[in-house]
């Protein structure tokens, strides 16, 4: 199973943060569309993510909901039939929320750095530091922890839940 560590912040201007970001950034930005649908899974969480060309991938990942750098676990399956993936998994699990949002991607090395505008919630910024087969996740936690000093990501802007999660607790 793959591993990353990430972190979501909450941000105001997407665009001032999206010009600090380039001034690091190795490749990006690219926009991508993304509509999730998320299904019960009682160990963990489980995703469709469907993109605007009909695609999709399906992800398994688990993680805990706490705020600053943590250790996410993922499996990522691609998808050519993303719809009838989503009513295939709505009839054996059931739903549990749908996020959709728009999404700038940056490469900063090996961290993948977005910028989302979630519907509904508004804008975030998201980490993923992506670790190797055997390397200890002290090491990504330090990275993550440094370009998040380089991006002035204030503690009090990070978040402890998914957006699916924060979308549920919308009234």
């Amino acid at each position: 199973m793959s591993r990353n560590i990430e972190i979501k912040a909450r941000i105001e201007n997407a665009d001032a943060w999206s010009a600090k970001i380039a001034e690091l950034a190795d490749e990006g930005p690219i926009d991508i569309a993304q509509d999730d649908t998320f299904f019960r899974c009682g160990t963990a969480r489980l995703k469709l993510r469907v993109f605007s060309g009909g695609t999709g991938e399906l992800i398994y990942y688990r993680r805990a909901d706490e705020y600053g750098p943590k250790e996410s676990f993922y499996l990522r399956s691609p998808s050519s039939a993303p719809d009838s993936l989503r009513e295939c998994l709505t009839l054996a699990y059931g739903q549990v929320g749908r996020v959709r949002k728009h999404r700038k991607l940056f490469l900063v090395g090996r961290t993948r750095v977005h910028l989302d505008d979630v519907e509904g919630l508004g804008h975030f910024l998201e980490l993923e530091v992506v670790l190797a087969g055997d390397e200890p996740a002290e090491a990504g936690v330090r990275e993550a922890r440094e370009l998040m000093e380089k991006l002035d990501i204030k503690p009090s802007q990070l978040i402890d839940d998914a957006y699916v999660d924060l979308l549920a607790r919308v009234p």
